[in-house]
């Protein structure tokens, strides 16, 4: 008889061994990927996860490479620039242009450019003196909250110490100012002035503590007394084509002898006697006020409304050098006034 497999029957498969299932079991467990994973504990020491550093470690990383830089509200403990680098950090700007412009076609230029030089610190100067405003009116506000808290006590300590910081940085930066006024001076020629506005060398202050009040006080004196300086007060009128230097020089040396405080007016015109009478001036030391005309507002009548502002002032004297009927005007009205005139130049 033949096998039932030869007839077409099923064949009845052979029922395996306990031990072959086992055995084919731990086969499969060892082809399975996710059993090659190793277990780590809390305890392993050769495991580290990826983090990002700490806010304590970027701190400390950020003073490393850049030192410490204050928050904008608080007052800066760090030192200003001394005034041997100042000079020669200046020295070396304008010797830089004048090296790179001189002897080549960009030469015109190079005068507009010294002067917005000066200009750059003039404005610097500007903005720390608007924020100083600022200040003063901070403290002043926080003057009326005072309720003998320790919160608002401790806000107007710290508007104070700002205030005084703003003023050491004002002071710094018109000292760059006027370093780089003197050589646009000596490289031009001419004495540097703003376009509009007055250029103003503020006393420093030092001490070590100052009441808000006393700051306060303080500085609308001090600002007082820079834009009204006393002396007497000596008014120059002359020509726009009047050029005797030597003579204006001498006649305003002999004033300045006879007045060693005096305090010079002029007309501020671009050229001519009142150019020299300016240089005069910033030479030797003698505060100055210039009465320019104000065109927009007066147009052709400028020059003459120019002369009423410089009278109201009260001159002791006026020192008149030839010109147009412009000077022959200051001085006919000083004499109404019962100002002498001192006429030089054939005038």
């Amino acid at each position: 008889m033949a096998p039932a497999a030869a007839r077409g029957a099923p064949a009845v498969q052979a029922r395996a061994a306990p031990g072959s299932v086992i055995a084919t079991k731990a086969a499969m467990g060892a082809a399975d990927p996710a059993k090659d994973l190793v277990m780590t504990t809390d305890h392993d020491t050769d495991f580290e996860p990826p983090h990002s550093a700490s806010s304590t470690a970027h701190v400390l990383q950020e003073l490393q490479l850049y030192g410490y830089r204050p928050f904008y509200d608080e007052p800066d403990p760090r030192p200003l620039p001394e005034g041997d680098a100042i000079v020669g950090a200046v020295a070396d700007i304008f010797d830089a242009l004048v090296s790179s412009f001189r002897d080549t076609r960009l030469e015109p230029d190079l005068e507009d450019l010294l002067w917005s030089t000066v200009h750059l610190f003039h404005r610097a100067t500007e903005r720390i003196e608007r924020a100083l405003d600022g200040n003063e009116l901070a403290q002043q506000k926080s003057q009326r909250e005072q309720n003998g808290s320790e919160v608002k006590s401790v806000e107007l300590e710290r508007l104070t110490a700002e205030g005084l910081t703003l003023i050491e940085r004002r002071n710094a930066m018109e000292f760059f100012r006027d370093e780089a006024a003197a050589r646009f001076e000596s490289h031009t020629g001419s004495p540097w002035r703003p376009r509009s506005g007055s250029r103003v060398n503020h006393r420093t202050l030092t001490a070590a503590m100052i009441d808000s009040r006393d700051f306060l006080a303080a500085k609308r004196r001090a600002d007082a007394e820079l834009l009204l300086p006393p002396g007497p007060k000596i008014a120059l009128t002359g020509g726009l084509e009047f050029n005797d230097y030597r003579l204006i020089w001498d006649r305003l040396d002999k004033v300045r002898a006879k007045h060693p405080d005096m305090v010079l007016l002029h007309g501020g015109s671009p050229r001519g006697a009142e150019l020299i009478a300016a240089k005069w001036a910033s030479s030797r030391q003698v505060p100055q006020i210039a009465f320019r005309p104000d065109w927009t507002r007066h147009a052709k009548a400028a020059p003459f409304k120019r002369n009423d502002v410089l009278l109201s002032v009260l001159p002791i004297g006026v020192l008149y050098f030839p010109g147009t009927g412009i000077q022959d005007n200051l001085a006919d009205k000083a004499r109404k006034l019962g100002i002498p005139v001192w006429k030089h130049g054939g005038a």
